[in-house]
């Protein structure tokens, strides 16, 4: 079947809030405003529950089906942060806080939950209990490890999770999806190379951390392509690098480098950590300076379970009909893998159309997606929760 007729109904009412929340972005646990307005929609929608403060600014909510005669609990997650970079979309509703912007769709898929709340709060045509799950920090400060390590799985006894993300690309309202691995674990790291400072007329009586980080640099290029299997997929990317001093004659005493890395399995970015350690140390010793690596393993691996998937694919096949069910990875992260970690899931893309990439300046999301996404919520607990 397609869109839920009532989702058309409230579409109008759902773009709102979308843009009410894109005109006023928050970033990463500081998402006070957006998660008070998402309670007080919740309140008005009637729902069972609404507890904040889960993951330090999380908000979950319950809604009880119109029986519960099996125990059956289903978590629904979407991440309600922006991102710290000034929009140049120039629409009437743009962010009016200089320096953030919801430029990767959160507040798209916050609505998106919203308007399958009051969906669910109005029918209630399931056997079971629905958790909405809105997360704080999902843009690297990993708000769905504090929901997870807050006791929110066991606290509810959800027992499967689904989230969505949109796809600028995509034909807006389609959906892509696979098994296994969808997207990348990613790890940042920091290598500070010391060296010798002088004066750059008298290089010889320097040992320069600049032409040793350069060579650490294109040492880091080859892990990916010499040392990981061509078969298996990683990604090492050296995105800045400075130095301790900031003029034209003066060779500095120390560089500083910081990177990323992203891989789909975690041999691989076993593999990875400990080639960027090597390069980097003994680079430096070869050109006699030292080097001080500090790695940090940051989200895991996004995957989807098998089963779970086959479930989240007739849930949107049941809203859009055909479904992509076997996309591509994508090698950027995504911390809803903590609650895939704990229980069993699937994470689904939904199409935003063409126009600029997430994380762009002039990144839109494309309100027409959200009755889709408001309908594949409320078909998976309809589908996984039958009412009796």
């Amino acid at each position: 079947m397609p869109i839920k007729n009532r989702l058309a109904e409230t579409h109008a009412e759902i773009t709102k809030w979308r843009r009410h929340l894109h005109a006023h972005p928050e970033l990463d646990f500081d998402v006070h405003e957006t998660a008070a307005f998402v309670a007080e929609k919740l309140r008005a929608f009637g729902v069972d529950e609404i507890t904040t403060g889960i993951g330090k600014t999380g908000v979950v909510a319950v809604i009880q089906g119109r029986t519960d005669t099996k125990g059956r609990v289903i978590g629904l997650r979407a991440d309600m942060d922006a991102l710290p970079i000034n929009e140049a979309t120039g629409l009437d509703y743009a962010s009016t806080v200089p320096g953030k912007m919801h430029a990767c769709g959160h507040d798209g898929h916050t609505s998106i939950l919203l308007g399958a709340a009051q969906y669910l709060a109005e029918t209630r045509n399931f056997d079971g209990t629905a958790v909405l799950i809105f997360q704080p920090a999902e843009e690297g400060g990993g708000g769905g490890r504090e929901m997870v390590n807050d006791g929110m799985l066991d606290r509810w006894n959800i027992q499967e999770v689904y989230g969505l993300h949109n796809a600028p690309g995509l034909q807006t309202g389609q959906f892509a999806i696979r098994p296994g691995a969808i997207m990348a674990g990613a790890d940042e790291f920091q290598i500070v190379v010391k060296g010798k400072g002088g004066h750059a007329a008298a290089p010889h009586e320097t040992i320069d951390p600049n032409v040793t980080a350069a060579h650490i640099i294109l040492g880091l290029q080859s892990i990916t392509s010499r040392n990981v299997d061509p078969l298996a997929s990683s990604v090492v990317s050296i995105c800045a690098l400075h130095s301790d001093v900031d003029t034209h004659n003066v060779i500095p005493q120390l560089t500083r480098m910081t990177g990323t890395v992203r891989a789909l399995d975690p041999a691989v970015r076993d593999q990875v950590e400990a080639r960027v350690k090597k390069i980097a140390m003994a680079t430096a010793e070869a050109y006699d300076c030292t080097a001080e690596v500090d790695y940090q393993i940051g989200y895991p691996v996004t995957v989807n379970h098998d089963l779970h998937t086959e479930y989240a694919i007739s849930a949107a096949r049941a809203v859009a009909g055909d479904v992509i069910t076997d996309m591509p990875p994508i090698m950027a992260a995504e911390d809803f893998s903590f609650m895939l970690n704990e229980r069993p899931g699937a994470y689904i893309m939904l199409g935003n159309g063409d126009g600029a990439v997430v994380h762009h300046p002039e990144y839109q999301f494309d309100d027409d997606a959200i009755p889709a996404g408001c309908s594949w919520f409320v078909e998976l607990v309809e589908q996984r929760m039958p009412a009796h």
